[in-house]
């Protein structure tokens, strides 16, 4: 017994094999995406160079100490309030503005510190940091 007959394999096939026109339409896709982004580019155009490195300028670093007195000084010199308000004025205008460092003895009152905040806030210093020291373990 046979399983197929002689008149099955001479018939002529009526549909088009869609696997070898779906494969070569992925790679013509592919080949595109690829292609645009460098086509896009096509105008010559002379650019003109920079540098790229970027300029390091450090702002000075303004130290207000705080003793456990209350006295304020000025990197080391002793200053009184209104001297420290004049001078933390004169460097909010520097560009660029120098980091204010506030130093405060542990056991000078807070309102002193707090002085010192208000006034540097008042004469426009953007920047503001607080020293201290790491617990000793």
């Amino acid at each position: 017994m046979a399983f197929g007959t002689q008149d099955d394999s001479d018939e002529v096939m009526n549909e088009i094999n869609m696997t070898p026109l779906v494969d070569v339409m992925l790679v013509l896709l592919i080949v595109f995406i690829i292609t645009v982004p460098v086509m896009k580019h096509a105008v010559n155009v002379e650019l003109p160079r920079a540098s790229n490195v970027r300029e390091e300028i450090k702002p000075e670093t303004v130290r207000v100490s705080v003793d456990s007195k209350g006295d304020y000084y000025w990197n080391e010199d002793k200053v009184d309030d209104t001297t420290l308000f004049n001078r933390l004025e004169s460097i909010a205008h520097q560009e660029p503005q120098p980091d204010l460092h506030i130093r405060g003895d542990k056991d000078v009152r807070y309102e002193r510190v707090a002085q010192a905040m208000a006034a540097a806030q008042q004469a426009g210093i953007k920047k503001i940091g607080f020293i201290t020291e790491p617990n000793a373990k």
